[in-house]
């Protein structure tokens, strides 16, 4: 199950047996300027993964923001989600999300990006 809104989303997983997997996860996200990066978007993972307890930020500048659900895949892996699991299987709500962060960054196809964030 997974809910959108602009600014945030909800996801949630139920084990469906004694080896599968559940989570109950949400990402606020917001416009934010960084004094080293400039503009960009702030995220917040929070909720439960395996009924362990997340609640985890971070910062991505405005040509790494769509990046996103690495990042969150990432920090969610770290509290037991399987390697293997990724919160971008939702295409539709992802899409929706990645739809809204290029609205409320205002970014451009061609913009163009830090070289740094290439290395």
């Amino acid at each position: 199950m997974a809910m959108f809104e602009p600014g945030h989303l909800h996801m949630e997983r139920h084990a469906l047996s004694k080896d599968d997997f559940s989570y109950n996860l949400c990402i606020d996200y917001q416009v934010e300027q960084d004094p080293k990066e400039g503009q960009g978007m702030s995220f917040r993972l929070h909720g439960t993964v395996e009924d362990k307890t997340v609640d985890e930020t971070f910062f991505l500048a405005k040509d790494q923001a769509f990046d996103f659900a690495r990042h969150a895949t990432r920090i969610a892996q770290t509290y037991g989600m399987p390697k293997s699991a990724s919160i971008g299987s939702m295409h539709k709500y992802y899409d929706e999300m990645f739809e809204d962060v290029r609205k409320q960054l205002d970014v451009k196809p061609g913009d163009p990006m830090k070289p740094e964030h290439l290395e």
